[in-house]
């Protein structure tokens, strides 16, 4: 036992355990409250940033709504438009409501938001296939009739169908 080796190891081996020990249970430590941190600091931010995506959800269906084929039509026709007045009306008023909300996206995932994208370019595309149906000439009363025939033969407007990814995104947060 006089080895000097052997008087080192016994004297210095306790030491090394300990102090491997003591960082294992340091670091288990500092690596739950770190997760307990994270933890509170996300709850924190939850709580400021759901109110936030739910008026952005509220707002895109505002949108969704007011894009809708027939409500638009009759908020947007006048008796003195012709139908080229009134497709190129409505194209500006879908393309204003849209552009209004496009910054809304940021609080919705991106599938939500093509389908609102996709809501916009399909009702425009409406309006169009009927003002091309229907001709320059006509009033704008007959491109609204026109209008009303080709929603009624879609089972769900564009507007409806993203409604319903909407709807569904927003139930998530709950």
């Amino acid at each position: 036992m006089n080895d000097p080796v052997v008087q080192v190891l016994v004297a210095v081996l306790p030491s090394v355990v300990v102090f491997l020990t003591a960082f294992y249970l340091i670091k288990q430590f500092m690596g739950a409250r770190m997760s307990e941190r994270l933890a509170e600091l996300k709850k924190e931010d939850h709580k400021q940033v759901l109110p936030l995506r739910l008026q952005a959800y509220e707002r895109i269906t505002l949108l969704l709504e007011r894009i809708q084929p027939g409500p638009l039509v009759l908020r947007v026709h006048a008796s003195s438009m012709d139908a080229r007045d009134l497709q190129q009306a409505l194209v500006a008023t879908i393309r204003e409501e849209y552009e209004h909300n496009i910054t809304q996206q940021v609080y919705v995932s991106d599938r939500a938001w093509a389908r609102v994208k996709q809501a916009k370019e399909e009702t425009i595309r409406l309006v169009n296939l009927s003002f091309d149906q229907v001709g320059d000439g006509p009033s704008a009363t007959d491109l609204s009739r026109k209008i009303f025939e080709n929603v009624a033969r879609l089972s769900h407007t564009p507007s409806q169908e993203a409604l319903v990814a909407i709807k569904e995104e927003a139930r998530r947060l709950f």
